[in-house]
């Protein structure tokens, strides 16, 4: 199977490769005008005066209260136990 689409593949490319025929040489151009000189822009200009400060914006309104959570269930009962977690030594928290 590989032989086969090898052999195929460099078939065809041969087979393409061979019809490839040059096109006529196209006719030479006229010579063209001389271009004009080109223009060259001189040094830059000095630097404009700074603008005015603009106003300070409005202050905006303050957002709505949020809605209150839902109360929470209970939890199961510790059966009379306390768990105590102790952090690591030299933990800090969080901020």
């Amino acid at each position: 199977m590989n032989h086969t689409l090898l052999i195929s593949t460099l078939l065809a490319t041969l087979s393409l490769a061979a019809c490839d025929r040059p096109s006529a040489p196209a006719a030479p151009a006229a010579p063209a005008a001389p271009a004009a000189p080109a223009t060259v822009p001189g040094p830059a200009g000095p630097q404009g005066e700074t603008g005015s400060q603009g106003e300070t914006g409005s202050q905006g309104t303050t957002g709505y209260q949020g809605e209150t959570g839902v109360q929470g269930e209970t939890g199961p009962s510790g059966n009379g136990t306390t768990v105590i977690v102790v952090p690591p030594e030299g933990a800090a928290p969080a901020n």
